[in-house]
């Protein structure tokens, strides 16, 4: 029994329950001022921001595969809620059931994420260029940045996102409350400088969140600053899925893109915890993991989360190293929730902003932005494409649109560096790879014997290559097409081949095919090219080939 629990679990030890305590311990500290911070910022309200943290905490810590893992509500997955509950509070009417069919997305995409687990996609997910996973993320650090434009002027966020919020900004300026925003500006203050022996005791979020709060409450008194009020001090209450006809292919597109931004975003944590703490975290059971963990939150009306770098890198260097930190760090959250809802119920909304907007700040990838137009132009391209996607149309849009782009250029290179492995030899003097008695024996035949040589991995993109060095073919009795080197064979390239060899046979040539073998074997059987050959021009090597090609000139 213990064996299969040992499968399911991840790894709980108890030979680390100091560090672990102390690292849970921090990241649950840290965690309070981003988790009300995001809640606040997607809508949803402060307390669907904290359970999700003590939630997601608690499930990814007893199911996923990396022990020093800690996951609440991140960056990029509340900016993809907070779009998905935008746009379902503009089509339909009531905003209880626009909330409740976006809590039915998270769900979704925990599903989604289980199921690239099942299907073990884990290793495949993060190997997109990096072009596209900066300018994605860049993106979202923009639009948290944007998003948050209102609020620091003291005002509520317009509708339509980041439009209409770039459409507001005149209108926002013109009604900018003047303390909320000095409040904002103070706590962006606390947040850049905060001294690094002060940053050793304390993280500079939950220092800022203090500081604000307090002076808000000090040296603001008697200006009315709008603030995050009550909370309610209950334990989160069961939402059932709702899923309305005329929003499904919103939900379930929506679903799909925040379950593939969450593992994304997870796993590139996982890389991270792996490198602190010199162990291989299991992807596929990760994923599965992070899955049940937002049923888990959108059961309970909680935003979608994934891993976060932040809290992992603080819990480990704090001594965490299995999954007790993060059952730990949940177990102090839900205490503290139950606790001390009250006080969080005194914290301006312009402090929280600020928290956020830091955040959109740290995401933007500007080291790498400084320097992709030097490193590469077409990586430069693509790039800001998927940013300029990503913040104006669609993160859906962004990122197919980036991969489709990157995988052209991809192609493109391929095709030119494997078109060089298809050449078209007339005489010894051409073909650096034969012996000395085929070099004799390609020169015997005086050009009427030609030898198609093809070298290397022949995907779709060779074909057009093969078919032009087969045009080039002029007046010659016979041609060997030479398969001696090819690795691998793809299906677009082996029916360029059996075209070249039909009309070879059809113009009366000798044709012979050799060399072929494995998977390159098999698929040219499989096409039936063989039997277009006469019997004795099978089963040949390439030097017999070129005796029997000789030999017929005579």
């Amino acid at each position: 029994m213990a064996p299969k629990a040992g499968r399911i679990l991840n790894h709980i030890g108890r030979h680390n329950i100091r560090g672990d305590f102390f690292g849970g311990l921090t990241a649950a500290v840290i965690a309070l001022p981003m988790a009300l911070a995001f809640g606040v910022a997607s809508g949803a309200g402060a307390a669907a921001g904290l359970w999700s943290a003590a939630i997601i905490g608690l499930v990814t810590a007893l199911f996923g595969g990396t022990p020093a893992l800690i996951s609440e509500p991140t960056g990029p997955m509340t900016v993809v809620f907070t779009a998905v509950l935008a746009s379902l509070t503009t089509r339909l009417d009531n905003p209880a059931e626009a909330l409740a069919v976006a809590f039915t997305v998270v769900m979704l995409s925990g599903v989604f994420q289980i199921l690239y687990g099942v299907f073990r996609l884990g290793r495949y997910i993060t190997q997109m260029p990096y072009t596209v996973i900066s300018g994605f993320m860049s993106g979202i650090g923009t639009i948290l940045i944007v998003l948050q434009i209102g609020p620091l002027l003291g005002q509520a966020p317009p509708p339509g996102g980041v439009l209409g919020t770039l459409q507001n900004v005149p209108q926002l300026l013109q009604g900018i409350r003047p303390m909320e925003s000095a409040l904002a500006l103070i706590t962006l203050v606390v947040l850049w400088f905060t001294p690094e022996r002060v940053k050793r005791l304390i993280p500079s979020q939950l220092f800022a969140l203090i500081v604000g709060t307090i002076l808000s409450l000090v040296a603001f008194q008697g200006v009315e600053l709008r603030r995050i009020g009550a909370i309610s001090s209950s334990l989160p209450q069961l939402t059932l899925p709702s899923l309305s006809p005329e929003v499904l292919q919103l939900v379930l597109i929506n679903a799909a893109l925040l379950g593939m931004l969450g593992s994304i975003d997870c796993l590139l944590t996982c890389l991270v915890s792996d490198s602190l703490t010199r162990t291989e975290h299991k992807s596929n059971k990760e994923l599965v993991g992070q899955g049940v963990a937002n049923i888990a939150a959108g059961l309970f009306g909680a935003l979608p989360g994934s891993g976060a770098t932040t809290a992992t890198v603080v819990n480990i260097q704090a001594g965490g190293r299995t999954g007790l930190s993060g059952v730990l760090r949940a177990v102090i959250l839900a205490l503290l929730i139950l606790a001390g809802s009250g006080l969080a119920a005194q914290i301006p909304l312009a402090v929280l902003a600020a928290i956020v907007f830091k955040v959109g700040i740290d995401i933007v990838d500007w080291g790498f932005l400084a320097r992709v137009p030097q490193l590469s132009g077409k990586g430069a391209l693509i790039t800001y494409v998927v940013i300029a996607l990503t913040v104006l149309v669609d993160l859906m849009v962004a990122v197919g649109v980036g991969i489709f782009i990157a995988n052209i250029i991809t192609i493109d290179k391929m095709s030119a560096m494997q078109t060089r492995g298809v050449r078209l030899v007339s005489t010894g003097d051409d073909a650096g790879e034969l012996s000395d008695p085929e070099r004799e024996l390609l020169n015997a035949g005086a050009g009427q014997v030609l030898l198609f040589q093809l070298n290397g991995s022949m995907i779709f993109g060779v074909a057009k290559a093969i078919n032009r060095e087969h045009n080039a073919i002029g007046d010659c009795k016979a041609v060997i097409f030479d398969l001696s080197e090819v690795v691998h064979l793809g299906l677009t390239a082996a029916l360029a081949i059996e075209n070249a060899v039909e009309e070879a046979v059809e113009a009366g040539r000798n044709v012979y095919v050799v060399g072929a073998r494995g998977t390159t074997l098999r698929r040219l059987e499989q096409l039936k090219l063989y039997e277009q050959l006469p019997r004795d021009h099978i089963d040949l090597t390439r030097h017999q080939a070129l005796i029997h090609a000789v030999g017929t000139l005579a």
